[in-house]
């Protein structure tokens, strides 16, 4: 604090102060809390921190002092006791900021300490500006308090800076009152009446209205003064008066009840004030007074109690200056027949101890009053505190007695007061002392002692005292302890002595009776004071001897008439103790009457025979003897009163007297005493030496008495008096008979004897029994020994002190405190000695009598080498190593039966004692020789010792006790950096083996501490652990600690030495880290400790979070704060320990807490940043919170608390923490697992806008660990995360679960029926699966945002369609999916059609193999996914109509088989745009999307699509049909598809289906594609379709309209009549009859050359294997034959196309006859080709043209004939003969047979032989 308080603050001079030093303060902000204040202490530093945080606040001071200066004069007139003066914007401004510093004071405990001190400077300097206005000192006290409050609800946190800041904060109002106390008082005693403030959730409670400032003052003036009549919460609220809405604060700021906390600071802080100030103002003590007494008779519950006694507390402290106001006010509730307040009366037993004077006068009256409240007091409590003031007024009434000539009040005498007390006396003895209830009891007996002190020296009221005895002799038979009834006995017992006034003889013989059955009887075992209570007997029948010896004896010899053998027993020797008695007090007596003489002989003989003899009883009676022990205590009681008479009276004192004693002294055992003797041998010692200084003077020798061996004597009264206050205090009668006896004993000394012991009677004179140090004060005796023994340097003085006291090792008890004192002052005075070989033996001779067995004595022995060491290190070293080679001899045995007989050596023993010795000598050897040693023999010969044992557990423990002396040493000597150890490395593999052998499952010896202790001292000394090492020691420490199960609460021994061992592995583990204060070295512990932390045993949980605790608190407080973090460190530092928040046991909950808080401090640290003073108030309350048994209170707490955290977190620790979330899932229980998916939501829900970048990793880590959650609430709730990461990032959720590497595992199913379960949100994430499908059909862009890289992100298919699959199979089925229907339907159908193309094949298939040994299940193919989401989609919609025509025409069927897919394709989008009319147009939208597509697929199967759109007017009526067209002409002119090419064309032809009237706009591009159709080297099937295409549009068509077209058409049309394929010829025949039928005026001259040319085909294909192009040829050739031109041909033509083939023989000659007359030319050309065709593929065809050849030779005419080649044509009809079919052969034979017909007929002219 005196740091603290001489840091302060002086405004007036901060605009001269130097520039901020940021560096410097940079440095103060970040040192550990403890150089904090030492950093202060330098002037520069100390300027800069003032002026810096003076720059940090300058900006919220501005803004706080306007907010409240505009809030003033806005509601001053609602402010009417609120007077601000000249300088009050300042100190508004002032106020304002202390609300800031109270409220947004940083978390770290050192920045908040930097708040704190600003507080300091601005409350201590604004107080020298001018006088505070009331609002100003009540508004600043207010918020200093919230500071306190603030820091006393942080009881579970550990740091200097919190208390710090509280202990500021009182300072700083303490301070304040220096200058106006009177105010600062009466704000003090404001706030123990008004409601404090808290705080609702808001954003900012610094900038609060002034108008609660005047609910605090409103009731009170300016200068502090109450009104009278004003209730404080009334009529303040606002202009209008009434309470506002709490809703409608802008601060959040309400009224609260006033936490008991709160008041008990407000009173500790009036408590230093009035001490501080002395007299205050009368008004303000007043209210003071009146508050407090209202306070202190409040009692509520075990609080209020607290409460009340700091509110007593400050009434004493008033009455100091104020006693006449206090004592009114208590007087005032003091009223005679009525039952005061409890701490009415304790006060008023306060202020008669602290006033003894001032309250006198009030003595008499208080005295009455209570006398008249005895009667009433009914309860226990009361009665207790009735007697405890009593006993305090009786003690100050004695005080005032003692000191009646110091008082000016008028006297009251003796008699006066006795005679007012003795009624109450009365009352206590006759009614209270029967009370049942011990306490009362107890309060009753304690407090006539006292009282009796008053009443006894009353000659009349002694009588009447005597009269209640048997009250009090009746107790006896109660449940008190006997001691406090004869302690009150014995005290009228003696006072009847020394008064001479005879108690009654009826009440002697029941004293006697009591007594003596105290004395015969056992004590009862219950009664722990039977020896003290023996001791008050023995008063007791020494006064009675003394008074009433014959009545005594009389007693005695009635009690020997009783039959029972004990109580004659008991009686014979009380006689027989008063007869010795009787004679010693004869010797007393006749020594104080001058008759010396007579006593010289036989007197001092007697006496020095009761004396030996009453001491050897005493101090070898036995447990059945009790009276025995009474008689000796009777006798040596008042023998030692009669040496004391002898040897103070008794000039001329024999020589034998005096040796008597001195031998009594060196001898005797009973330290009851030796105090009188010491006393009684002073005495006789300064008679000597005053009867020898005439004799000195007149012979000149020096004054001395004559002494046995001197260094015998010091060195007994050295050992006594190491117990001085043993024995009445014998200590202080011991050093007078020393200092008596200086010159005696030791001239050379004397001098030093006379300084020195003076000093020491000292101290045990300040001291008591109960107070003194016994350490302390051995020091002391052991730094009077070394003066003293200094000035006989050069003399042998010491050495044969040590054989002195050596010599007495033996005359004590082990264990004593006088033996161990013993054993130190003879290794002390060894060191001091010089010969050499003379401490060798005596050394020697030590170590051989020793009982080794004996721990006390190894112990003692082990502690006197070592002081040894310190000034005979290598006397000691040679004198061990002699000892063990001395008893190396004897090995098998040791045992030295030549030494010790009687106490046989074990082998172990000795070797234990020698390692503890080896260390001990380390501990004390001086440095130099120490590093000279310690390798080899110390430490050598400890582990040889160890080594060469059975290794037990005492073994064990030596070594390591010896290990940790050694390391201990070595690191207390200075300068020893450049040391290694060498034997380091071999202790560390020693203690590592000890450690691991340990038992794991059960603590039973210190062995693993020490083990720990030892490894902890060694990891300090060089050479240093390596990193690898250190995490084996930690490690192995961890393992074999935190696995120990805790002990039961009945074993208090183990549970000591569990606490040891988790001490010792928090040391060790400390001393580890220390080695590596960075955050490497935290992660290594850390990881370490995570396996225990996250154990399923909730010990190990509770004790690996508490020492997680520790080592976290020491690494924040250590340098290693200042080294940053590693990326995502903090994050799994937090994500390791959230999940323990939620921990069934409690202090693991609490434990995880502050691990929490010292990350956080930490982390803040580091950053730099702030925490809020909400934050902070929330934090402690989750801390409160946490400790609930309540398990859904604890949980919320936990989230809470995350959501406080939540914000300090940058996005990289947020990855990491949810990382080491979803690591620990599953590690331990439900509540752990709970905890972690709680944080995860929290987290994700407050920051999951910012996680863009981190959503993969995030979303990775869950679903890696989702598969192996077992609980379905944890499992729920991670999946809600997934989902809140999806509401934010759809595009990137969504990526990562499509690329998940199997398809519908449980966990992505179950996360996607929990999306199917939000309607809303499975319509987005369809919406998104959706457009992942279209993407793959849609032309690749560019990435414009991080969004866009994830959606763009190329995923499997198959898990694409798997998901759409679910959601439409699991989603509500009232939500049709209307607005998604025709995009999912469409793209289902586009993804079908790649899913059909050969290089479709899914990667899913590699990832499957590479996990399962089979393929994927049927039901995970592509196609079937993609057919059933349709299905589904399908069925949504409820079209019954649509889903009956599907299955009724198998469209499913077709669409799954590749080879039927298109034909599928085509009639599902008829009889969806028969059925589903709501969705015409966007499913138009979509085909022309997809036929933009740069996917061939997908312009395949959406060109499939428009072949039906085009057949429908919807494109045109949404005027689609130009942009269709477009890109149909496009997939016409390709050549790369077939398919898309065979549909382009089919979907322009079906324009004159759809759009009828726009064939005519779009005929040349019509015209012109199927023309290239027909042109180009196209497929059959292209050619088909563009024939087909120019079918269709010619019915749309006139000639006109074809121009240049028609000619080409019609052209290529021929070119396929005959052609193989029946489709083409079909096609080409249907073709051209459309073009016969449009044929106007212009082309009919060209369309009939045209029917020229293409009439034989015509004729031979109307026998066309093909049943339907036989028909279609004959319609086409019966449509042009009009074109001949001839009406007999055309009659006969009629029904062509139904005539049989005889009918078109009949038709066909008719035709070659009409030919022959009219163009025979023509008809010979047709003969030529109709001959062409007997070789023609086709077999009807052959056989047509043979009938045809037939029927034309027969019309040709002669001169035609003549043309003919007739051995061609005969050579052709023959090779006919050759073929395989009859009809053929039968075909060329006749018409064979027509030719030689015509031979026949016409040889000559036709020229043939």
């Amino acid at each position: 604090m005196e740091e603290s308080n001489s840091f302060t603050w002086a405004p007036e001079a901060a605009s001269a102060r130097i520039a901020v030093d940021v560096q410097q303060l940079e440095c103060w902000l970040l040192a550990p809390q403890g150089q904090q204040n030492a950093y202060l202490q330098s002037a520069k530093v100390e300027a800069s921190v003032n002026n810096s945080i003076m720059g940090v606040f300058e900006e919220e001071m501005a803004e706080a002092a306007a907010d409240v200066n505009g809030d003033v004069s806005e509601e001053a007139e609602d402010a009417e006791g609120l007077a601000l003066d000249d300088s009050g914007k300042e100190v508004t401004a002032n106020l304002a900021f202390l609300s800031l510093s109270a409220t947004h004071c940083s978390r770290p405990s050192h920045l908040g300490l930097s708040f704190s001190i600003f507080t300091v400077g601005v409350g201590v300097g604004v107080m020298s500006r001018g006088s505070w206005s009331w609002a100003g000192i009540y508004q600043q006290v207010t918020n200093l308090l919230d500071i306190m409050d603030s820091e006393s609800a942080k009881t579970d946190m550990a740091g200097a800076g919190l208390d710090m800041r509280k202990t500021l904060a009182s300072v700083i109002i303490t301070e304040k009152a220096t200058a106006e106390p009177s105010m600062v008082i009466c704000a003090l005693t404001r706030c123990l009446k008004v409601p404090e403030r808290q705080e609702r959730q808001g954003p900012d409670r610094s900038h609060f209205p002034v108008s609660w400032l005047v609910v605090a003052v409103s009731g009170w003036d300016s200068d502090g003064e109450e009104r009278e009549g004003e209730e404080v919460n009334t009529g303040c609220w606002g202009r209008a008066g009434s309470f506002p809405d709490r809703q409608g604060l802008p601060t959040c700021l309400l009224l609260s009840q006033i936490s008991t906390q709160r008041k008990i600071n407000i009173y500790n802080i009036l408590q230093e004030i009035i001490q501080q100030e002395g007299e205050l103002e009368e008004p303000c003590v007043q209210r003071l007074v009146s508050v407090a007494s209202k306070e202190m008779r409040e009692i509520s519950e075990v609080e209020g109690y607290t409460k009340a006694e700091v509110a007593s507390d400050t009434l004493v402290a008033l009455s100091r200056n104020h006693f006449s106001l206090v004592m009114y006010e208590l007087q005032h509730h003091l009223k005679p027949l009525h039952l005061m307040d409890e701490f009415v009366v304790v006060t008023l037993a306060k202020l008669a101890n602290g006033n003894v004077f001032e309250f006198m006068p009030y003595m008499g009256i208080t005295l009455a009053t209570i006398f008249t409240m005895l009667r009433l007091a009914n309860e226990a409590k009361m009665r207790q505190v009735i007697c405890s003031a009593m006993e305090t007024f009786c003690e100050t009434v004695q005080f005032y007695l003692r000191h009646l000539e110091d008082s000016v009040y008028p006297v009251m005498t003796e008699e006066q007061f006795a005679l007012k007390l003795f009624p109450i006396y009365r009352y206590f003895v006759t009614v209270w002392l029967r009370h049942h209830n011990p306490e009362v009891k107890m309060g009753v007996v304690k407090s006539l002692k006292p009282m009796l002190s008053l009443l006894l020296p009353n000659d009349e009221l002694r009588e009447q005292v005597y009269d209640y005895i048997p009250l009090l002799l009746a107790e006896y038979q109660g449940s008190l302890e006997a001691i406090f009834i004869t302690q009150v006995l014995r005290q009228i017992l003696e006072v009847s002595v020394v008064t001479n006034t005879p108690i009654p003889q009826m009440q002697l013989n029941p004293i006697f009776s009591e007594l003596h059955v105290q004395v015969c009887t056992k004590a009862p075992a219950q009664h722990q004071y039977s020896s003290q209570n023996l001791m008050e007997i023995v008063h007791c029948f020494i006064a009675l001897a003394r008074s009433y010896p014959k009545e005594l004896m009389k007693f005695f010899f009635s009690q020997m008439e009783v039959g029972k053998e004990a109580i004659r027993v008991g009686t014979l020797t009380l006689i027989r103790a008063v007869v010795r008695m009787a004679i010693l007090r004869i010797i007393g007596q006749l020594a104080l009457s001058g008759y010396q003489d007579r006593i010289k002989g036989w007197g001092l003989k007697y006496v020095s025979v009761q004396l030996t003899l009453s001491t050897y009883k005493l101090t070898n009676h036995r447990d059945n003897f009790y009276q025995r022990d009474l008689e000796e205590k009777m006798v040596h009681k008042v023998t030692m009163d009669t040496v004391k008479i002898i040897t103070s009276s008794v000039s001329g004192m024999t020589n034998e007297f005096w040796v008597r004693l001195l031998c009594y002294i060196m001898e005797t055992d009973y330290t009851e005493a030796l105090t009188p003797i010491c006393i009684s041998l002073t005495n006789l010692a300064e008679r000597q030496l005053h009867s020898k200084d005439a004799e000195a003077s007149m012979s000149g020798k020096c004054k001395h008495v004559d002494l046995p061996a001197p260094q015998k004597l010091l060195a007994r009264l050295l050992v006594l008096m190491s117990s001085p206050y043993k024995g009445e205090g014998r200590g202080i009668a011991m050093l007078q008979l020393l200092r008596t006896l200086s010159h005696s004993i030791a001239p050379t000394m004397a001098s030093v004897w006379e300084q020195e012991i003076p000093l020491l009677i000292r101290y045990l004179e300040e001291h008591t029994e109960f107070t003194w140090n016994q350490k302390a004060w051995e020091d002391k005796l052991i730094q009077f020994l070394r003066l003293s023994l200094k000035t006989t340097r050069g003399t042998s003085w010491s050495l044969r002190l040590s054989k002195e006291l050596n010599n007495q090792i033996g005359s004590f008890d082990s264990p004593s405190l006088e033996k161990g004192f013993l054993y130190r002052a003879l290794g002390f005075t060894l060191a001091m000695g010089l010969e050499a070989d003379k401490v060798e033996l005596l050394l020697l001779e030590l170590l051989y009598k020793t009982d080794y067995s004996n721990d006390f004595d190894q112990e003692g022995v082990v502690l006197c080498f070592g002081l040894c060491a310190r000034g005979q290190a290598r006397t000691v070293l040679n004198v061990l190593q002699d000892f063990e080679d001395r008893i190396q001899e004897s090995e098998q045995s040791w045992q030295i039966s030549a030494w010790r007989k009687d106490h046989p050596w074990r082998r172990e023993t000795v070797k234990s004692a020698l390692m503890v010795m080896y260390g001990c000598v380390s501990s004390y050897c001086h440095p130099q020789m120490l590093l000279s040693h310690v390798d080899t023999p110390i430490t050598a010969k400890i582990i040889h010792h160890y080594s060469s044992s059975c290794q037990d557990i005492s073994l064990k423990m030596a070594f390591m006790k010896g290990v940790v002396q050694v390391t201990r040493a070595i690191r207390s000597i200075k300068d020893q950096e450049d040391f290694h150890f060498a034997q380091k490395p071999t202790l560390t593999r020693l203690v590592m083996a000890i450690l691991k052998v340990e038992p794991t499952d059960h603590l039973a010896s210190p062995v693993r501490t020490m083990a720990m202790d030892a490894l902890s001292h060694l990891s300090k000394l060089r050479p240093f652990y390596s990193i690898e090492e250190s995490n084996e020691l930690m490690d192995i420490s961890l393992h074999s600690v935190i696995s120990l199960q805790p002990p039961g609460e009945d074993n208090e021994s183990i549970k000591t030495l569990y606490a040891n061992t988790l001490r010792s592995l928090e040391q060790l583990m400390e001393s580890l880290m220390q080695r590596q204060l960075d955050p490497r070295g935290l992660q290594e512990m850390v990881h370490l400790l995570e396996k225990w932390i996250l154990s399923e045993k909730e010990w190990e949980r509770e004790k690996a979070t508490n020492l997680h605790l520790h080592l976290m608190q020491i690494y924040v407080q250590s340098v290693g704060v200042c080294i940053p973090l590693k990326l995502g460190q903090f994050g799994t530092l937090v994500g390791l320990i959230a999940p323990c928040t939620c921990d069934t046991h409690q202090r693991t909950r609490v434990a995880s807490t502050n691990i929490l808080s010292s990350l956080l401090d930490l982390h803040a640290s580091q950053t730099c940043s702030l925490w809020d003073a909400a934050k902070e108030k929330e934090l402690e309350k989750c801390k409160e919170d946490i400790q609930d048994a309540d398990a859904d209170k604890v949980f919320c707490a936990s989230s809470r608390i995350a959501k406080v955290v939540c914000m300090e977190f940058n996005c990289d620790e947020v990855v990491s923490l949810i990382q080491k979330l979803c690591e620990n899932v599953g590690a331990m229980d439900l509540p752990h697992d709970k905890a972690a998916v709680t944080w995860i939501g929290t987290f994700l829900q407050m920051r999951a806008r910012e996680l863009e970048d981190k959503v993969a990793e995030i979303l990775g880590a869950i679903l890696v660990h989702l598969p192996v959650v077992d609980h379905p609430e944890v499992r729920r709730l991670l999946i809600e995360g997934i989902l809140l990461l999806a509401h934010y990032h759809q595009e990137t959720v969504l990526t990562s679960l499509l690329r998940q590497p199997l398809p519908m595992e449980s966990h992505l199913t179950e996360v996607w029926l929990t999306v199917a379960q939000n309607v809303p949100f499975a319509r987005t994430m369809l919406h998104g699966l959706m457009g992942r499908l279209q993407s793959r059909f849609t032309p690749r862009v560019n990435a414009t945002s991080k969004a866009d890289i994830w959606r763009l992100a190329a995923v499997d298919p198959l898990m694409t369609l798997c998901t759409i699959h679910l959601l439409l199979e699991k989603l509500d089925r009232e939500d049709k999916l209307r607005d998604l229907f025709p995009d999912l339907i469409y793209t289902l159908l586009l993804q079908l059609s790649s899913s059909l193309r050969p290089e479709a094949a899914s990667p899913v298939l590699k990832t499957w193999r590479l996990v399962h040994t089979g393929t994927l299940p049927e039901e995970m193919n592509l196609e079937r996914i993609t057919i059933k989401s349709m299905q589904l989609l399908l069925k949504r919609i409820n079209n019954e109509r649509l889903l009956h025509a599907l299955e009724e025409q198998s469209v499913w069927a077709l669409l799954e088989d590749s080879l039927t897919f298109l034909e599928g394709v085509g009639l599902l989008a008829r009889l969806c745009l028969q059925n589903m009319e709501s969705y015409r147009l966007r499913l138009s939208e979509l085909v022309l999307r997809g036929m933009a597509s740069e996917v061939l697929s997908c312009r395949v199967s959406s060109t499939a699509v428009c072949v039906e759109f085009m057949s429908h007017p919807i494109l045109y009526q949404q005027k689609l049909l130009r942009p269709a067209v477009m890109m149909l002409e496009k997939g016409a002119e390709q050549e790369e598809d077939e398919a898309l090419r065979v549909l382009s064309l089919r979907a322009l032809g079906n324009m004159a289906l759809g759009a009828p009237k726009k064939v005519k706009q779009y005929r040349k591009l019509l015209l012109e594609q199927c023309l290239g159709s027909l042109r180009g080297p196209a497929s059959s099937s292209v050619t088909v379709e563009g024939m087909e295409t120019l079918t269709k549009i010619l019915a749309e068509l006139r000639e006109g309209d074809m121009g240049s077209s028609f000619e080409a058409v019609s052209e290529l049309c021929r070119v396929f009549f005959d052609n193989e394929s029946e489709l083409l010829r079909l096609k080409a025949f249907v073709l051209f009859g459309k073009l016969a039928k449009m044929v106007g005026i212009s082309k009919k001259h060209f369309f009939k050359g045209e029917v020229k040319r293409a009439w034989v085909p015509l004729l031979l294909h109307c026998q066309d294997p093909c049943s339907s192009t036989a028909h279609a040829c004959r319609a086409t050739m019966f449509r042009c034959v009009h074109f001949w031109g001839w009406r007999s041909l055309e009659s006969s033509s009629g029904q062509g196309h139904t005539k049989t083939d005889k009918e078109m023989t009949v038709f066909q000659t008719s035709m070659c006859s009409i030919l022959t007359q009219k163009k025979p030319a023509v008809l010979y050309g047709f003969f030529l080709e109709t001959m062409s065709y007997v070789k023609n593929d086709l077999l009807r065809i052959r056989i047509a043209a043979c009938k045809l050849a037939g029927i034309i030779v027969k019309q040709l005419s002669v001169h035609y004939l003549k043309k003919l080649d007739w051995p061609a044509l005969r050579n052709s009809l023959q090779e006919l003969q050759l073929d395989s079919d009859p009809g053929v052969r039968k075909a060329a034979l006749e018409t064979l047979k027509v030719l030689d017909s015509c031979s026949q007929h016409w040889p000559l002219a036709l020229g043939l032989p």
